[in-house]
């Protein structure tokens, strides 16, 4: 996507956040395939026979995008980070449901290593990454929106940085080590 592109993002994402419901119709098609491969990587990394398609995933999305008027869009990086918490949220949620309807079964398994782009060490339960996440949060915040920026979204260093309002250095040592705290509260999970 080049620079015109990314900043005429930006434009419309601040137009639709002043009230202008056409450029809420020009943005869509606009974002709609990076959207599209979002959905798509985070159920790749689902279970096999996952009920939720990217399509779905995008249009669930859309729903919640719409129906929250207090988003305030700062840039493109600050959407497609919202965009990728959303939709780890109803995976999460669809997770839960899936979870409640059998009663307990086994969960969908990711990769924590697969969400980061690192070499694989073992699956991760999505809820439990969830929970570990929440838990980061409460003692990290910035640590927290630094791994699903980077983790879930993809975003690059440079990237995440604008979105955080921190140094490349920052989100560099904040990745590292949040990183090292998951691996670690998921191997607690897990138990011996």
């Amino acid at each position: 996507m080049g620079s015109a592109d990314k900043h005429e993002i930006t434009r419309l994402l601040r137009d639709w956040n002043a009230g202008d419901r056409s450029a809420l119709d020009e943005l869509i098609p606009k974002v709609s395939a990076e959207l599209q491969r979002l959905a798509k990587g985070y159920l790749d990394r689902e279970a096999p026979g996952h009920t939720l398609q990217p399509t779905a995933l995008v249009n669930e999305l859309f729903v919640r995008l719409v129906g929250n008027h207090k988003l305030d869009w700062r840039n493109r990086a600050h959407f497609f980070g919202f965009a990728a918490t959303t939709m780890r949220h109803i995976l999460v949620d669809h997770a839960r449901s899936y979870q409640t309807v059998k009663r307990g079964s086994g969960a969908h398994k990711i990769s924590l290593d697969e969400a980061a782009n690192l070499p694989a060490s073992g699956d991760v339960d999505l809820l439990a990454l969830d929970q570990a996440l929440q838990q980061l949060a409460e003692l990290d915040e910035r640590q927290a929106r630094i791994v699903e920026l980077r983790a879930f979204v993809g975003l690059s260093l440079v990237e995440t940085a604008e979105v955080v309002g921190v140094s490349e250095a920052t989100v560099s040592r904040s990745w590292a080590s949040a990183k090292a705290w998951l691996f670690r509260e998921l191997g607690r999970a897990s138990g011996p």
